[in-house]
């Protein structure tokens, strides 16, 4: 840390030392960026041997993706059209699925495993409060999810929406 401390004295921002706050957290920010060390990555092991410096490792990474990433010959390869045709044709005259929706206790088992010391989200709403939320406004919570789902089409694999009412 006295090294750093040191390579800090000779740099331009040694200035701003005296203007340090602990009121604005400009100290804190500080002793942060001087007890941040910069780790180096790690080295790549590569058919040629182990790539050790930042060059050899971005060399082995493009020598890897020029080898996976060969541009096409010949697109118009029948059997190839044929197939993403079928694929095409199946995915478009297939009904969409009825999404699977969600229930008032799911919603409450959600927020029950929130941390009241994390920050809120998108929303502003702090976490307390869903915790304390009662369960009829658990259960409207859940028809509002359930109605965005039913609506949008919204794929199962997303996690976070955010719903905005008028």
């Amino acid at each position: 840390m006295t090294h750093r401390l040191n390579e800090w004295s000779n740099d331009p921002w040694s200035a701003t030392l005296e203007s340090l706050d602990p009121e604005n957290q400009s100290l804190w920010w500080m002793t942060k960026r001087v007890m941040t060390v910069p780790t180096p990555s790690p080295p790549l092991v590569t058919p040629g041997g182990i790539a050790l410096s930042d060059s050899e490792k971005a060399e082995a990474l493009a020598d890897n993706l020029e080898a996976q990433f060969q541009p096409v010959t010949d697109p118009s390869v029948p059997a190839v059209i044929e197939i993403v045709d079928m694929v095409l044709r199946s995915y478009f005259l297939s009904p969409a699925s009825e999404p699977q929706l969600t229930t008032p206790d799911e919603v409450l088992e959600a927020i029950r495993g929130l941390k009241v010391s994390k920050a809120p989200g998108p929303n502003s709403v702090p976490n307390r409060v869903l915790k304390h939320l009662p369960m009829q406004a658990v259960s409207l919570l859940a028809r509002i999810f359930n109605a965005v789902l039913r609506t949008h089409h919204i794929p199962q694999t997303w996690k976070h929406i955010r719903v905005i009412c008028p």
